[in-house]
């Protein structure tokens, strides 16, 4: 795979059709969750699919200029604290990504429970620490308010990657070749 300055070409296609698909879903794909400012998004199961079939990096810039982009196209400028929790949700799942084996085919009940053990762990470190403390450090919210957006956004991302992303990925692996299903004839 061709790379330049160690990010591959398939890296920066699927930043650059990630991100764009991370605002459309931001926006057509978003359930108003009662709670200002806070939404129920689908756009963490695109985000966690392409954190685990190409990586950190690309979850990272995918969650960076996604995010950044649909806050400045819908709110008027991005809410930097929350931009940085989607790069760390995509981060993180990336990172996981090489326990997953889903490019072997292998898709199954153990997989699918690391999948979800990771996007819980990503979303909670993102939600319920990083943003909450970068609104309060950066924007001098109020302690009670971010924790509670916290909650519902975590709670919620944790939710849909874990239904729509799985179905995404068992989706995906069903694609792929199981590793040592093709016999050799002899």
């Amino acid at each position: 795979m061709a790379k330049r300055n160690g990010i591959s070409i398939s890296t920066i296609v699927a930043v650059g059709i990630g991100s764009p698909l991370f605002v459309i879903l931001g926006r057509f794909g978003s359930i108003p969750s009662g709670l200002p400012d806070t939404n129920i998004e689908t756009t963490y199961a695109l985000l966690a699919l392409i954190a685990v079939l190409y990586g950190p990096i690309a979850g990272v810039l995918v969650g960076l200029i996604g995010h950044t982009l649909k806050d400045a196209i819908f709110y008027g400028s991005p809410w930097f604290s929350w931009v940085i929790a989607s790069a760390v949700v995509g981060l993180i799942i990336g990172l996981a990504s090489g326990r997953l084996k889903i490019e072997d085919g292998q898709f199954g009940g153990r997989q699918i429970l690391k999948f979800n053990l990771f996007q819980i762990a990503a979303n909670v470190i993102a939600w319920l620490v990083v943003a909450p403390f970068l609104d309060i450090l950066i924007y001098a919210e109020p302690v009670n308010k971010v924790f509670a957006q916290g909650v519902v956004a975590g709670g919620s991302n944790i939710a849909a990657v874990g239904v729509i992303g799985t179905l995404l990925l068992l989706a995906y692996s069903r694609t792929r070749t199981r590793q040592g299903s093709l016999t050799k004839e002899v």
